[in-house]
């Protein structure tokens, strides 16, 4: 500890772990605590955060409900890419941690604070997350990770150290946890325990935001979404904000199942792990989306994006939301979005959501090119045979020095 610390912010979600966090920071660097709890949408209440904080003697006590902005500034852009870390995963807890990460180094900025810190693990992907957002806004920044510093190694340790300093434990978290979640408004993370082998089904309690795609209803419910610049705006008709949008795409994605994901994916750090997703608003926004550029986005234009998609979700999961890279892959992004706009129709069933109309006033879909019909003449079929020619040219080539050379 070569600085001394007078102020750090945490975030602070109130349970357990963050609240050992508090004290130990307190007693470990001698500073005050200030604490800073996020609204993302967990389905949680915040107030409880609140007290047990005031109750810790913390005289500082932020708690935002930052859903609005999580969805428009952070998820939105991140859904305009089409997004898939690995090809599936919707980044769900990766999308999160630069907003909060902006948020405590702003807070600590107007508190007069020295360090942040947060109660990632050693092990996983959001140490890295957390501290290379708030290194990218604040190079000055002081960032504490008591996971990394302290000796409460084990479970067992954590709880002689929270009873040692009169912090409350509730009766269940005496126990091992069967898993651990992490949730906003995109998704639910489910991981450990219960979860470890990958072998294992993951068991049914584990999904908390949807049916079993087995009962979801017998009978399809089909949704219209309205795109501007890429961006929903619409549910069947009903402008919403970002963040009551997804709400309601939620609500309709767990109604019918959708959106379930049992995942080994590669960490950052270096190893795999095993998660259970739930994205039911995100999954079916993204097949929304994807429908809307197949009738609105040039050939070229959408076949560059599906090849810069990848390297676009490995910045966000590995934790480079402001990097320069990826803003200026944004850039591209948003630039192929203006004239995505129009309506997607979808249906929902067990567990599928799938694209079964779409419209757009700047549609490039052509009927006239397309029939079977007799069209217009825009198109001579004659055109063709130049075509394939120009493009079999180095194919015959290639084939005639193979065959010379058997």
């Amino acid at each position: 500890m070569s600085k001394k610390i007078n102020k750090v912010v945490l975030a602070y979600s109130g349970g357990l772990d963050t609240s050992i966090i508090l004290k130990w920071l307190k007693v470990a660097y001698d500073c005050e605590v200030v604490t800073f709890t996020a609204d993302l949408g967990q389905g949680e209440e915040l107030e409880p955060a609140r007290k047990k904080a005031e109750m810790m003697g913390i005289k500082e006590i932020f708690i935002e409900d930052v859903r609005e902005e999580f969805v428009r500034d952070f998820v939105f852009p991140m859904f305009r890419a089409n997004a898939l870390y690995e090809g599936v995963y919707l980044l769900g807890t990766s999308i999160a941690r630069p907003l909060i990460s902006k948020r405590l180094v702003e807070i600590a900025r107007e508190v007069g604070a020295d360090a942040i810190s947060h109660g990632a693990t050693g092990k996983g992907n959001d140490q890295v997350r957390f501290e290379l957002a708030a290194y990218a806004l604040d190079p000055n920044i002081k960032v504490i990770a008591p996971w990394r510093e302290w000796d409460l190694q084990s479970r067992t340790r954590l709880l002689e150290f929270a009873e040692q300093h009169q912090i409350p434990v509730p009766k269940d978290k005496r126990g091992e946890a069967p898993f651990s979640v992490d949730a906003n408004l995109l998704h639910t993370s489910s991981e450990g325990k219960v979860l470890e082998d990958p072998a294992v089904e993951a068991p049914d309690y584990v999904y908390q935001r949807t049916v079993n795609p087995e009962d979801a209803p017998d009978t399809p419910e089909y949704i219209t979404v309205e795109f501007e610049k890429g961006d929903p705006i619409a549910i069947n008709g009903e402008k919403l904000s970002p963040a009551m949008l997804l709400t309601k795409l939620n609500e309709l994605g767990g109604k019918h199942g959708i959106g379930r994901l049992d995942l080994v994916e590669n960490r950052f750090v270096g190893m795999k792990s095993r998660g259970i997703y739930e994205t039911p608003g995100g999954t079916i926004l993204l097949e929304a989306h994807r429908g809307m550029e197949s009738l609105t986005l040039d050939r070229g234009a959408a076949h560059l994006k599906d090849e810069i998609m990848p390297r676009y979700a490995e910045l966000i999961y590995n934790g480079f939301w402001y990097s320069p890279e990826r803003e200026m892959l944004q850039a591209l992004i948003d630039k192929s979005q203006e004239m995505v706009a129009g309506e997607v129709r979808l249906k929902l069933y067990k567990g599928s959501a799938t694209v079964v109309g779409r419209s757009s006033p700047f549609s490039l879909y052509s009927e006239d090119l397309v029939t079977f019909e007799e069209g217009s003449g825009t198109y001579d079929h004659q055109d063709a045979q130049g075509f394939i020619q120009l493009n079999g040219l180095r194919l015959k080539t290639y084939a005639a020095r193979r065959d010379q050379n058997k």
